[in-house]
This record gives C-alpha cells, structure tokens and sequence, in this order.
C-alpha cells in the first residue's frame, strides 16, 4: 500500500441550516506530532465549506476520511430501492439522482429527496412515521436495512443504524445523503475509494483519495488498545480521555486540558487512527468486500 503525507478526518453533519457545530475538520501529519484542529471560517463551517476546501485547498497526497455512508443498502435486495423504477444500478449514480432531486435545496441539504414521494417510502423519518418499504426485506434488522459494511462492523463490536433511518442520535442517515450530493459534485476532482483506484502518490498536487470513516470504530479499536479503559464509550469529553485514546494509536497527545466537544474529539482521534491503519493491507482488502460490492455499496474503511 502507498504512503500519504497528511490525513484529514471530516466528522460531517447533515442538520438543516447553513452552519454547524457538527462540523469538525482535523489532520495528522505523516511526519508526526499530533492531530490538530483546521480553523472553521467564522461562523463554523458549512457543508459548502467543506467541499470547496476538499475540491480546491487539498494538500498533496491526503487521505481524507470522512464520518458518513457514501452509499446505501443494495446487495440484500438486489437495489437500492427495489420497486421504484428510478432506482440507480449503482452509487455514482444514486449521487446523482440524490443532487438532482434537491438542486434547488440550499447548502447541500437532501430535504427534497427524503420528502419525495417514492424515495419518502424507504425512509423512517420519525417515531411511527415509517415509509411502507422501510423494513424491506422482510428478514432486515429492526434498525432497518444494512450495507455489508456495517454487517461487518457488527462483527467488530460497532453498532451502525441503518442509512435509511433518519430518526435518533445515532442516525447517519441526513448525513449520508447530504454528503453523496457532495460526492457526485466532487467527481473528477477527488476519487472515492473503493469505487475508484487508489491513485498514484504525486509531488507537487493531486495523489489524494477520500474514503468513508466511522468514528465509532476509531474509537472502538482505541478503547480495545488499552485494554477497555474506557469501557464502550464512543464519545470522549475531556482532552484527557482523548489523549489517552490516541496514544493508544501511536500518536503524541494534543497540548490542551478541560473538556472537549465530541466532534472536535472525533474528528482528532480519526485523524490519528487513519494514520496509524492507512498501511495495514487488510483495511484496504477486506474479506467481503467484492467488486459488485464496491460499485454499488462503497465499503468503510476499516471495516474487516
């Protein structure tokens, strides 16, 4: 596996409005020291932000991670909305359908696609509002349908909700589609893996590669490094705690003290745990992840 100079670790959000306090950006530089911080404009970021700083003020040879299902479920039923004869047959193109759907939606937001009236149908969008195709098939998760990369974070310890499910603290699901318009709007500036081929490293510009990331498992494998000290938290609040979680992941700690907001520390502890795994083979070669797969699913990188 190629090296990379930096890595950035986006931990995304896909709340209503322009600016969000869910947005976090930080990187680890491959020379070393710890993950730092990047400086929100004033006013926090916007998702908009985010995709002008990835498309244009990249560094050379970043991986980026960023904390969201660039897909949905398709290889349980075989599409990803099995009935609706506008249904993409594979996930550039459900970018695609997702950003023309809500063009006239401001700041990437995907309110037009979870309020169509077919797309509605596969969606739970609140407690007891649940669209009739929700629980297809008839042997999914009570959660809803899963990728085979969450079946497989399952078996990691992790506990993903189901990209369909727009309803609870743990939902990814506004997210998820928020960020695959920033996708389909990124295309041939920034290849997705591993729907794309890794690029080669390049000097001057360019050799970077976007992958998703879930933070849980960040936080899962640190939290197994030291031996369950912080038991099955996921969320860290204090620089302490997020200290000790990174140097689980070989990595010096960052230089403040007192409490810490749980996307800035997401994103701080993604950025060096994507560090510490970018050279392990295994993260790029996962054992389920098949051709078929990576075209219309993606995979999260990580996940065994």
């Amino acid at each position: 596996m190629r090296d990379w100079d930096h890595f950035l670790a986006v931990d995304w959000s896909g709340a209503k409005g322009e600016r969000h306090k869910g947005i976090a950006l930080a990187i680890a530089e491959a020379a070393g020291g710890p993950p730092v911080l990047v400086e929100p404009p004033s006013g926090g970021w916007s998702r908009v932000d985010v995709f002008h700083l990835l498309r244009d003020e990249l560094p050379a040879n970043t991986l980026v991670g960023i904390d969201l299902g660039i897909s949905l479920p398709f290889n349980d039923c075989g599409a990803f909305f099995p009935g609706w004869d506008r249904s993409p047959s594979h996930a550039k193109k459900l970018w695609a359908l997702i950003d023309e759907i809500c063009k006239d939606d401001p700041h990437l937001g995907a309110h037009s696609f979870v309020e169509h009236v077919e797309a509605r149908r596969y969606f739970r969008h609140g407690k007891g509002d649940e669209g009739d195709r929700f629980h297809l098939p008839d042997a999914a998760s009570k959660t809803g349908r899963l990728r085979e990369a969450e079946v497989a974070q399952w078996r990691q310890k992790c506990r993903p909700v189901s990209n369909f499910n727009l309803v609870g603290a743990a939902q990814v699901g506004k997210s998820s589609l928020t960020g695959m318009r920033m996708l389909h709007k990124l295309r041939g500036s920034l290849p997705v893996w591993p729907m794309d081929p890794v690029p080669e490293k390049r000097l001057k510009q360019g050799g970077s590669m976007l992958v998703e990331i879930y933070t849980g498992l960040a936080s899962r494998e640190a939290a197994d490094a030291l031996g369950g000290r912080n038991g099955t938290r996921t969320k860290l609040l204090t620089y302490a705690d997020l200290n000790a979680a990174i140097g689980a992941l070989d990595s010096p700690p960052v230089d403040k003290f007192g409490e810490i907001d749980d996307h800035s520390s997401d994103a701080l502890l993604t950025a060096a745990w994507l560090r510490k795994t970018a050279s392990e083979p295994e993260r790029w070669e996962p054992r389920c992840l098949t051709a078929e797969i990576a075209w219309t699913e993606g995979w999260t990188f990580g996940g065994l």
